[in-house]
């Protein structure tokens, strides 16, 4: 087992040991859960891969002073073999049960009480809990409570999502049945199959926490209370949380900072970031870029695109990589309309920089929060798990955005047409104004969220006094 930071802790009443799911959207947002509650003087340990740690240090060096409070535990893990997963964090997940294991009996001797804070695609890793008599499980949800009643919902062959009468309190809310999107195979065998093992694991969490605030989805989380009883806090959004004393120019690196001095010079709400997180590669899809690109171009917006492979590699996919339509880079770049990033971008200081005006995301949960607290409307282009949910909540609940690619037709390109009039309306003066201006108003109830007195931080000084109460 190998260790970094601090010493083991003499004698503690609370230790929390917080167990991430190993891609960076995940990993990301339980290690600002880390610092959110290593600033209430808690002891907590952050277990997981070595090659998986690293890679989230790395991307979160802004955040240097507050990972000094949190001690690190890297394990070694084999590398994948033929007869491993072919994915590395199914292979992950295999082999962190026992360390795991190991390392909550050697802290339960330490503390009164260990609270394990596990991802819900890492419930079987801590599995063991039940051994320690000072154990107490909690699920962390790294997307809404809309998403999981969703995902409910279908596996009970149900196709809308009703809200009963009790919960009807807000008179600028529409209330009608919510037809919740159809996600089944829209994932392999092997990852769908992983899934299911890891939800019989989760049923024995004690309670759950989310990266989301009430502003956002709080009828729902008392839905999913009284689906699961089960106590539901909700401290997000996390990020607020631990760039709340960052100032945008001191948190990237020179080579970033030509992005932000080049939306310097645009007119405010102008530019549209396009960015299909960390786990989606549109190369992977030459057909579909093309018609990206083409209708990028035909819209005339200005736009940062970030175009990069994607952290996890598709085992499934033989093909060869697509590339940008030739000349359009250097086209556009000559133009001044738009910026093509090959590379990690800082995507928060992008959303909050005053000209932006519009995202262009998968709607993955860590870019749809972002972009909500930035009070930046949001075009909607789901691609699996989460994401369709997501995009529902943004675009039929919040109204905060608008659908480029329609889950119902999933299996066909999007073409260049659709694109440019979608992101003409996102970002033109009449439809789009008004979905920005929704946009804005959330964002500033959603920033205000994390602010002392706030909902989430009253959730998180709830979820800090339950675990701490009297033993």
């Amino acid at each position: 087992m190998a260790t970094n930071n601090h010493c083991l802790e003499e004698t503690n009443p609370v230790i929390v040991v917080i167990i991430p799911f190993p891609i960076h959207s995940h990993m990301n947002q339980v290690l600002q859960l880390s610092v959110l509650i290593s600033s209430y003087n808690i002891p907590v340990h952050y277990a997981g891969s070595s090659i998986h740690n690293s890679q989230i240090r790395t991307r979160a060096h802004h955040l240097h002073e507050q990972l000094s409070r949190i001690q690190f535990h890297d394990f070694q893990i084999p590398p994948l073999s033929p007869d491993s997963s072919r994915f590395m964090f199914i292979h992950a997940m295999e082999h962190l049960r026992k360390p795991v294991a190991l390392l909550l009996h050697e802290l339960s001797k330490k503390a009164k009480r260990i609270i394990v804070i596990h991802d819900s695609l890492a419930s079987s890793v801590v599995q063991d809990w039940t051994c320690i008599p000072n154990a107490e499980p909690y699920m962390f949800l790294p997307t809404t409570t809309f998403c999981v009643l969703s995902q409910i919902i279908s596996q009970e062959s149900g196709k809308y999502l009703t809200i009963p009468n009790e919960l009807a309190h807000d008179d600028n809310f529409n209330y009608d049945p919510i037809e919740v999107p159809y996600v089944e195979g829209t994932v392999c065998k092997e990852i769908s199959d992983f899934m299911d093992y890891q939800e019989q694991f989760a049923q024995n969490s004690v309670g759950i926490l989310n990266n989301a605030c009430r502003f956002v989805d709080g009828i729902f989380v008392d839905m999913l209370v009284k689906k699961l009883n089960k106590t539901i806090w909700p401290v997000g959004p996390l990020h607020q949380i631990t760039s709340r004393n960052r100032k945008c120019y001191n948190s990237i690196s020179g080579k970033d900072r030509w992005l932000l001095d080049w939306l310097d010079k645009q007119e405010p709400n102008s530019v549209l970031y396009i960015s299909f997180g960390t786990t989606i590669s549109m190369a992977h899809h030459d057909e579909q870029l093309q018609e990206l690109a083409t209708g990028l171009e035909l819209s005339e917006t200005k736009f940062i695109w970030v175009f990069r492979d994607a952290d996890i590699e598709d085992p499934d996919f033989n093909g060869e990589k697509g590339e940008l339509p030739k000349g359009f880079e250097e086209r556009m770049r000559a133009k001044g309309i738009g910026m093509v990033v090959r590379d990690w971008a800082p995507q928060l200081e992008i959303l909050e920089h005053k000209s932006t005006g519009g995202f262009l995301s998968h709607c993955g949960w860590n870019s749809c929060l972002e972009s909500i607290s930035c009070g930046v409307p949001i075009a909607a282009w789901p691609m699996h798990t989460d994401q369709p949910a997501n995009a529902l909540l943004i675009t039929k609940v919040l109204k905060v955005g608008l659908n480029v690619k329609e889950w119902e037709r999933r299996h066909e390109p999007v073409s260049s047409s659709t694109i440019n009039k979608a992101l003409r309306r996102l970002m033109g003066p009449d439809e789009g104004a008004e979905m920005r201006k929704r946009a804005q108003d959330l964002g500033a109830k959603v920033r205000n969220a994390t602010a002392d007195g706030g909902v989430s931080c009253l959730e998180c000084d709830s979820f800090i006094a339950h675990i701490t109460r009297q033993i």
